[in-house]
């Protein structure tokens, strides 16, 4: 299985500066409820983005499609659906547990598993730890962890340093029930890569119908994305009913009036950030197809991305203005170590590409 790791490294990169930009867009929605600019967003995400892309990059789509085998299809889907509760928990974890500690055990959970379920699974672990390359590329995810936890502290200390604490969840902290909720969503998130993982069928099929290398994951994301489009369909499907929300979506509003809702923006920008949110895993089949024999380190590459820009946005956005020096040094500290475990993970994937020819 032949590869460029340099490049599927910059591809995993433009895919979490892409996960890390899609919220942007969504913060300038105005006068509609979560439920309905996420299912909005949402539409693009797992919906339209995905196959109007795979129809557009790769060959004879429907068809590939047709010829998967049922339980391919089924298993795709059905790691999506997992990956979406993991999701719609996330904000649960923090509510509990506060930034620091939420975030390092959801996201730490969510790489291992994403990363390292795979190849327990088929068996591959141990042969690939054996190897000068395979050990090099699991002290890189070793290093992300650690990337992770440190950033995660930081946001803490922010929090605390600037007031902030309470909307980090402080206020309710409640360690069994948040602890039991953070491993719940960080395992339920890390499904996505078996999604990806169990989409080997429908990458062969396509590349035999003529699609470029470079797109051969496109069409397992049609599937697995409708998992996930099931999943949030539900739950604000839910939310609509309970909050009665169905009427922003043509401008009537709950309550007082507060202003006339820019109804032609909010399309606008929901469409925006919903494919945004789509072109992490547009970019990120693209690196998997160029990491040879150790695509599994593709999953701790996007959570590594995503956490790198997702703080240098935070940065830009002036969310750190007014913390202590300390706190400015321990998330770069953090940004380096991220960026740090990029490149060992980038450099393991190298030294084993020979091995592939």
């Amino acid at each position: 299985m032949n590869g460029n790791p340099v490049l599927g490294v910059f591809f995993h990169w433009l895919g979490g500066f892409a996960s890390a930009s899609f919220y942007v867009p969504y913060k300038r929605i105005r006068l509609w409820s979560w439920e309905i600019f996420w299912l909005t967003g949402g539409i693009f995400s797992w919906a339209i983005a995905p196959w109007l892309f795979a129809a557009l990059q790769t060959e004879s789509l429907l068809q590939v499609l047709a010829e998967t085998p049922a339980a391919t299809l089924f298993w795709c889907w059905f790691w999506g659906a997992m990956w979406g509760f993991g999701g719609l928990t996330f904000g649960l974890t923090l509510r509990y547990l506060g930034l620091s500690l939420g975030m390092a055990v959801a996201l730490g959970l969510t790489t291992v598993i994403g990363t390292l379920g795979p190849p327990i699974f088929h068996g591959t672990l141990w042969a690939i730890a054996a190897t000068r390359s395979g050990a090099l590329t699991l002290a890189g995810i070793v290093v992300t962890l650690v990337g992770i936890v440190v950033v995660a502290r930081a946001g803490h200390a922010k929090d605390v340093e600037l007031g902030d604490a309470a909307s980090v969840g402080v206020a309710e902290f409640n360690l069994r029930k948040g602890l039991l909720i953070a491993i719940f969503s960080g395992v339920m998130s890390g499904c996505f890569a078996w999604g990806l993982d169990a989409g080997a069928p429908i990458r062969e099929l396509s590349l035999a119908a003529g699609t470029p290398t470079l797109s051969q994951g496109l069409p397992v994301l049609c599937i697995v994305l409708l998992g996930g489009l099931t999943t949030n369909s539900i739950w604000c499907g839910y939310l609509i009913w309970k909050n009665r929300s169905a009427g922003e979506w043509i401008g009537n509003q709950k309550g007082e009036a507060v202003g006339r809702v820019p109804l032609l923006a909010n399309y606008l920008l929901a469409a925006l950030g919903g494919t945004l949110w789509y072109g992490q895993f547009f970019f990120y089949t693209m690196g998997e197809s160029q990491m040879g024999e150790y695509g599994f380190s593709s999953w701790t590459l996007h959570m590594a991305s995503i956490i790198l820009f997702s703080t240098l946005w935070g940065f830009a956005l002036k969310e750190w203005m007014g913390a202590s020096r300390r706190t400015r040094t321990m998330v770069w500290s953090g940004i380096a170590l991220l960026v740090g475990s990029t490149v060992i993970i980038g450099a393991g994937n190298m030294l084993g590409a020979p091995a592939a020819h």
